[in-house]
């Protein structure tokens, strides 16, 4: 299993609107530190503001200068939140080589034990299906 090619992409852009990477073999630097902070910032906003659009959608008196305000940062929320899920995906290892594959063919499929995650043979995640016993 191996990372991606050491590139993370950063959850800002140059003042010129291009994408940000940082070259790094780990998390544990400090500008890759501040990214997580970062990508935790967005995230955690975009969810705040989720809330808020909820409420103001459900006010019938909320007029169209609101509603395109809201539409205006709901576009910047989801583009912050696809930024951090393009990263993130990113980092995840991948295989390479069909080492997964039991004797009998099959691929097998571990399991994460913190997110309950099963990964196919190409070093995809899918949420598993938990039942409670």
């Amino acid at each position: 299993m191996t990372a991606t090619n050491g590139l993370r992409l950063l959850p800002w852009s140059s003042p010129e609107g291009k994408p940000c990477f940082l070259s790094t073999d780990g998390s544990s630097s400090r500008l890759s530190r501040r990214a997580d902070e970062v990508e935790d910032l967005q995230l955690s906003m975009g969810a705040e503001l989720l809330g808020h659009a909820r409420a103001l959608l459900n006010d019938r008196k909320a007029d169209v200068r609101e509603v395109r305000f809201l539409a205006e940062r709901l576009c910047e929320a989801l583009r912050d939140a696809l930024r951090v899920a393009e990263s993130r995906g990113e980092r995840l290892p991948t295989h390479d080589d069909d080492s997964d594959a039991d004797q009998t063919g099959e691929d097998t499929k571990p399991s994460c034990a913190p997110c309950h995650c099963v990964h196919n043979s190409h070093g995809e995640r899918s949420p598993a299906l938990v039942t409670e016993e």
